[in-house]
């Protein structure tokens, strides 16, 4: 198997997830592929020492589970820190940050996913996503772009409304509103997308910029203006070539720009993969079924959403995979549309000589499913770079999981049957799936109403229109609802993809959770230790195809490694999102804590004001800030969880990335101070958690919590901006 050089030499056995064995408490799951393990305390040597976080965890330091005199002792008070922690004889160096200069533009906002491709000795290119605006974008825009943005003028408007969104792709082109929301929406869309960084290694050893004519943005507008327009491949071509039921922006197969850029990949021939996630919140999801786009009416603008109202920009066109190749200035993107439209996090990449490419991918949202994409034709040389033409032929599928730890490939096929599993199964028991004959969707709450709809349609054909080519376009730019209409798993948030050095397939599913529709994971699979229902931490999980064949149709799977508390079987994390491989095998996750959950208090005995227990998803302050683990995936101690860095205040870390010889872990600082903004005059609060020891003990921490974050710049003034580190030790050895 061939992938990314980071990858090339991985020698990946798998086994048992070890665990500490803590008597008396719930045991955390361990693989039954080939046996598992368990051992009293952890034999895994990293070779860095742990963080301590807010948590007792048995991989920080030797604590009898039945201490808990010491544990209450050593855990009684925590100071969380607005810095990016990191091990002893470690530090980082700020790569770029909100606002520098990229080629013709500047970095954007919320850096996510980072891909690193050498180009020769201490050289190459970095490629990074941007994800989104928020709220502190908002607030700090000014001060670090020195530009003054008519938000107030918009913010106005609005209250005269009374309303919290404008319809502005329906005001005249001329009126001095549409003209403000336009400003906004231009600079918000300049500030995601993806960029291409070149870099060198200095004499110190440190990583940084070289501004080569390489450098250069891919925003939210490129194409509006400046004719660097996307292209795009596969069946749904021939829908935005042609007019329909919806709307048509009379630009056929051109695309402006690319949002929303979460997580992705890196192939082996060096092109870099871009996941367009949440890109609803600016453009209308919904579709005809012919695959056309409802109007950009249906998503108004609102200050930091809706964002491609104002432009006009159809919605079927975003919700895409972005392959691009760093080395080439003039390629600003192409969107590969056999693999799907929906609420793309990643995409793990398997290439093998003399097989099928296979592209694997998840939907985050509470209900969206896994799939794969496997190649018509099969991979000669894996460094070959015409190995992106395998991108524009082959079949899209969609997983299948039974509860005994197995599963099946669905094929998103017009012939496919209509066969989606019963609302009552889901947490929150309902299911949504396509409206016809008007487009759209609607939500069935009973499994009377599924059967109906199974009554009624009885292939994926029955619900698209088109020709040939057409129909099977409409299918994949509205994969989430053709997907559950056939039957596939409605997942608990399906984030990264990452193939192991043996074919086999991590992914991290973040939260096991209904949204406010009744949508949710199927609670026949999706169980947190003991079968909890739900589970909110998350889980890891492995996916191993028959005969480890790209092109299977068949897998086994297992929950590999769950979050949670120590003593309720979890290893102590929260919320899994971003994976990577390093040269050992050991998976590297960073976890993602909503901004508002992160050290939000729990009273003790953890019970509301009423005396009622408080459901999981209440709990999630004990975990502190968003962290980075270290789970090695060999045996004895496969699946135990040793915690690396923790992130500045109210922020998300993104995007781990290996330099090819392991002295740098490359990682993205997302929306540092996103909840509160600037921290003012250092302020911190006191607050107050009911945390458990090892033996599921309560006992009470008095935390001191920064307000607000003035990361990177750490000055009592300095705004908070999202920024790109190298982590590196200090003496520049390789990480592990």
């Amino acid at each position: 198997m061939a992938s990314c050089n980071r990858r090339d030499f991985l020698l990946f056995i798998t086994a048992g997830m070890g665990a500490a064995a803590l008597k008396g408490c719930e045991q955390p799951y361990r693989s039954n592929f080939l046996g598992s393990s368990t051992t009293e305390t952890p034999s895994f040597a990293p070779s860095f020492k742990s963080v301590k976080g807010p948590m007792p965890l048995p991989t920080y330091e030797q604590i009898s589970g039945a201490d808990h005199q010491a544990i209450s002792r050593k855990y009684g008070k925590y100071e969380v820190i607005d810095d990016l922690v990191l091990p002893e004889g470690f530090t980082y160096d700020v790569i770029a940050s909100w606002g520098d200069p990229v080629g013709d533009s500047r970095c954007g906002y919320n850096n996510d996913y980072l891909s690193f491709v050498q180009t020769g000795e201490n050289q190459g290119f970095l490629t990074v996503n941007f994800e989104y605006i928020s709220g502190t974008w908002e607030q700090t825009y000014e001060e670090v772009i020195g530009i003054s943005l008519p938000i107030a003028v918009v913010k106005q408007a609005l209250e005269a409304a009374q309303s919290q969104s404008i319809d502005a792709f329906s005001l005249p082109g001329k009126d001095p509103l549409r003209q403000a929301i336009l400003e906004i929406s231009k600079e918000g869309l300049i500030d995601m997308g993806m960029g291409v960084i070149s870099l060198g290694r200095d004499s110190e050893g440190k990583w940084v910029r070289t501004y080569s004519s390489v450098d250069r943005r891919i925003t939210g507008i490129s194409g509006w203006t400046d004719g660097r327009y996307l292209k795009a491949t596969g069946p749904a071509v021939a829908v935005f070539r042609q007019g329909g039921r919806g709307y048509h922006d009379r630009l056929g197969d051109k695309i402006i720009g690319t949002f929303a850029n979460c997580a992705g990949g890196t192939t082996p021939w060096g092109t870099v993969l871009s996941a367009e996630e949440n890109f609803q919140s600016y453009v209308t999801e919904s579709v005809h079924p012919d695959g056309t786009s409802f109007s950009p009416s249906e998503t108004p603008f609102s200050t930091t959403r809706g964002l491609g109202n104002v432009l006009g920009l159809a919605g079927n066109k975003y919700g895409w995979i972005v392959e691009v190749n760093p080395a080439d200035p003039e390629d600003y993107g192409t969107k590969h549309t056999w693999l799907g439209r929906y609420r793309h996090e990643a995409v793990g990449v398997r290439v093998t000589a003399g097989k099928p490419l296979a592209f694997y991918s998840g939907c985050d949202r509470r209900s969206g499913h896994l799939y794969k994409f496997v190649s018509s034709d099969r991979v000669i040389d894996p460094s070959d770079r015409q190995n992106s033409r395998l991108l524009t032929s082959g079949m899209l599928y969609a997983a299948k999981l039974y509860p005994d730890g197995t599963g099946k490939w669905i094929p998103m096929a017009a012939k496919t049957a209509v066969n989606p599993d019963p609302a009552s199964v889901h947490i929150g028991g309902a299911i949504a799936l396509p409206l016809r004959p008007e487009g759209g969707s609607f939500v069935a709450t009973t499994d009377e109403e599924v059967e109906a709809f199974k009554k009624q349609y009885k292939t994926l054909g029955d619900l698209y229109l088109g020709d040939s080519q057409t129909q099977q376009g409409a299918i994949l730019v509205d994969a989430h609802l053709a997907a559950s209409a056939a039957g596939a798993t409605c997942c608990a948030r399906p984030e990264d993809t990452m193939i192991a050095g043996d074919g086999s397939l991590y992914i991290a599913f973040t939260s096991g959770g209904g949204d406010r529709n009744g949508e949710g994971p199927d609670g026949r699979i999706f169980q947190g230790p003991g079968g909890v229902i739900p589970h909110d931490p998350g889980w890891i999980v492995r996916l191993i195809e028959d005969n480890g064949d790209p092109d299977a149709l068949r897998f086994r799977w297992e929950m590999w490694a769950a979050g949670g508390e120590i003593f309720q079987g979890g290893l102590g994390f929260c919320n899994p999102d971003n994976l990577e491989f390093d040269s050992q095998g050991n998976l590297w996750m960073v976890t993602d804590i909503s901004t508002g959950s992160q050290n939000k208090s729990v009273p003790p005995g953890r019970v509301n004001q009423a005396g009622e227990p408080l459901a999981s998803r209440d709990l999630m302050g004990i975990y502190g800030n968003n962290s980075l683990w270290c789970l090695p995936t060999t045996p004895p101690d496969a699946g135990q969880a040793y915690l690396f860095a923790i992130g500045p205040m109210e922020c998300e870390l993104c995007g781990p990335f290996f330099s090819p010889d392991q002295q740098t872990l490359f990682v993205a600082v997302q929306h540092p101070g996103e909840y509160n903004g600037k921290r003012q005059n250092m302020a911190s609060q006191f607050r107050e958690f009911a945390m458990t020891g090892l033996d599921g003990q309560e006992f009470i921490q008095t935390r001191e919590v920064p307000i607000g974050s003035n990361w990177p710049g750490k000055n009592p003034t300095d705004p908070p901006k999202p920024s790109i580190v190298a982590i590196r030790r200090q003496n520049l050895g390789a990480i592990v």
